[in-house]
């Protein structure tokens, strides 16, 4: 038995992990919900699964599920409340489905408290990369992929390895792969120039041709910054250099990713485009469980093509990329100034190609720190947010 602390329960990835968790009662156990502010729907959590505890990171929010929920689950609020869901001493896997930089406090605290990562919140990565992988060797513990492309990397490794761990430690030499294949489904305006996006609205780019996400990812998308910020997350969790990494548009998004080794074998992970299964995966591991969640039938879902990223239309991408080369405090310019404009066009205060346009100027204006610290790191995302907050309000 597996006991699960999930950190953004209310969330698409952490409704899901608890589909996951209710087809595998005898495997895994929900012992803490966490989410920001969803009072009903944590309600609803609680009841189904009867954690331990609960958190809402919103106080008033917490104050609510107080007084509608009378059971023996302890409520906790706040920031204090989310950092002792993270380390809740019955848990022994943290599954960390928070959106955006918010996971990367919560998930090094986690690390900390000698707790197995399963990780969604690639943010926390992208910010902090050096840091988090540094705590997860120094506390040895695993830290396992939720993303479906980096899970499928993750299985097409030959037998797999600890993704904390080189090639060499676990007897397997780096030089053996040749390159990391990223598939991307190109999001929903796939073959669009940069004219045609002028004037797209909100509601087509939450319109994503294969896949049911939250806002936030659906938007990263369909701008391809999400794309970039795998590149980053699977330098970190792969040990693996940036000219070993590639991104392919797969449209059909049945190719999750692969890996291509030294004598041209390529070996892929396919599925259907459904996040249960690598969220499953990243939990059960190193066991496979039987799920009922779909098969996948070769016949039925025809032609898999392949094309070129679009960099031109889509210059998030290689933005992202590039901050990741840079290194430092790049990666976590590039996030914070991303999420910036994403919640903005959200809210309509600015159009869709102002995003990378932004986010652009903003790393290009920043002066990089080569290795920061995590309180350098965190003034970083303060200070960024600010200046995007600035250039979104004068467009």
């Amino acid at each position: 038995m597996k006991n699960i602390s999930v950190l953004g329960s209310t969330g698409s990835i952490g409704r899901q992990t608890l589909e996951v968790a209710a087809a595998n009662p005898e495997k895994l156990k929900i012992r803490v919900l966490a989410a920001h502010r969803n009072v009903n729907l944590m309600r609803q959590q609680i009841e189904s699964f009867q954690p331990n505890l609960a958190v809402l990171t919103d106080k008033d929010a917490a104050a609510e599920l107080q007084k509608q929920y009378h059971g023996k689950t302890e409520i906790l609020a706040g920031r204090e409340g989310l950092l002792a869901a993270a380390t809740y001493d019955k848990a022994d896997t943290v599954l960390g489905a928070m959106v955006g930089y918010a996971g990367l406090r919560p998930t090094l605290a986690a690390i900390e408290a000698g707790k197995n990562i399963a990780l969604a919140n690639k943010e926390t990565l992208v910010a902090a990369g050096h840091i988090v992988m540094q705590a997860v060797v120094a506390h040895n513990v695993s830290l396992l992929p939720v993303d479906s492309e980096h899970s499928a990397i993750f299985q097409s490794l030959r037998g797999g390895y600890h993704p904390c761990l080189t090639f060499t430690e676990k007897g397997r030499k780096s030089s053996e792969v040749k390159k990391l294949i990223l598939t991307a489904s190109g999001g929903p305006f796939r073959g669009k120039t940069k004219e045609d996006l002028k004037h797209v609205t909100l509601s087509q780019c939450l319109k994503h041709p294969n896949w049911s996400m939250g806002p936030k990812v659906t938007i990263d998308s369909s701008t391809l910054a999400n794309k970039g910020l795998e590149v980053i997350e699977a330098h970190w969790l792969f040990n693996m250099p940036y000219d070993k990494i590639d991104v392919v548009v797969h449209p059909q998004s049945i190719v999750h990713s692969m890996v291509e080794f030294n004598d041209g074998a390529v070996i892929a992970q396919l599925g259907i485009p459904d996040m249960k299964l690598p969220i499953q995966y990243a939990l059960s591991y190193p066991e496979r469980y039987s799920c009922n969640f779909g098969q996948l039938d070769l016949i039925r879902c025809g032609n898999l093509t392949f094309e070129e990223p679009d960099k031109k239309a889509f210059p998030s991408l290689q933005t992202a990329i590039d901050c990741g080369r840079a290194g430092g405090s790049l990666p976590c310019v590039f996030n914070a100034a991303n999420e910036e404009c994403v919640t903005a066009f959200l809210d309509g205060r600015i159009a869709y190609l102002d995003i990378p346009e932004i986010v652009k100027r903003v790393v290009d204006s920043h002066s990089m720190i080569p290795h920061p610290c995590l309180d350098e790191i965190e003034e970083t995302d303060r200070n960024v947010r600010v200046r995007t907050k600035e250039l979104i309000t004068h467009r």
